[in-house]
């Protein structure tokens, strides 16, 4: 049987913890999240040990802060500075892969791109969590979703996944067509309508950060954090989701 209890999941692209003030504050993110009391973090755009954001191991202070266990995966490595993404949480957690994915040559300017995928456990059930932040230029990003649903990723998912990150990709592109064939979008399998945007921070106008659930996951409800204090801290909104797990025997 599952376990069915709500469990809250946050994903949110920290800027390097820059916000629209252009003030570095690791303890001004920390509390945006805190103020929602997750279960499990997504970020990206974190920074380790980089002299533009005062050398601070971002991921490790922010889950210090918040209380919890962290993973961290440098998409990008420039001898001891790093930049990335990471996976958060208070819950029991094993890594399962971290790893770049795919680009494109011959275009200047393109930063490399990873993806994380940790294993929680919420209360009996084991939950596979991916974050990842997806690129600018679309072939690009087609390179790295079709990469995302493919062997190494999602396709090895057994049981209850969530898929959560800046996938810089619209409902109406290929990249997420892509992800949505073997995925649910979150807010589509609510309803929701309008569907609830998180960029920029200020004025939310566009949808680019996502929750991509499987049958085994039970959406709740989805909402962005829209405080003074999230309109600044970042140029995202945290986006936030409450989910139950169903067994097996429970999916519809």
């Amino acid at each position: 049987m599952a376990d069915h209890m709500t469990t809250r999941i946050l994903t949110y692209n920290v800027h390097r913890c820059v916000g629209t003030d252009r003030q570095l504050d690791v303890a001004r993110i920390a509390e945006v999240i805190a103020g929602e009391n997750p279960d499990i973090v997504c970020l990206q755009e974190l920074d380790v040990g980089r002299a533009r954001t005062n050398g601070v191991d971002q991921a490790s202070e922010l889950a210090g802060l918040l209380g919890m266990s962290s993973r961290f995966h440098p998409a990008m490595r420039i001898e001891a500075e790093e930049y990335g993404d990471a996976i958060l949480t208070r819950l029991p957690e094993t890594l399962v892969r971290a790893d770049s994915l795919p680009t494109v040559r011959g275009i200047r300017g393109l930063e490399p791109r990873g993806a994380i995928w940790s294993e929680v456990r919420v209360g009996h059930q084991p939950l596979n969590v991916l974050t990842t932040h997806l690129g600018l230029v679309p072939r690009e990003q087609r390179k790295q979703a079709k990469a995302l649903v493919g062997s190494a990723w999602l396709a090895a998912c057994d049981g209850p996944t969530i898929l959560a990150g800046d996938f810089n990709a619209t409902s109406i592109t290929r990249p997420y067509a892509t992800l949505t064939s073997v995925l649910k979008d979150a807010q589509r399998e609510l309803g929701l309508r309008p569907t609830i945007k998180t960029f920029p921070s200020s004025f939310a106008a566009i949808r680019i950060d996502h929750f991509f659930v499987n049958a085994q996951v039970k959406v709740k409800s989805v909402y962005t954090v829209q405080t003074p204090l999230s309109r600044i801290a970042s140029d995202h909104l945290p986006l936030v989701m409450d989910f139950e797990l169903r067994a097996l025997n429970e999916v519809p």
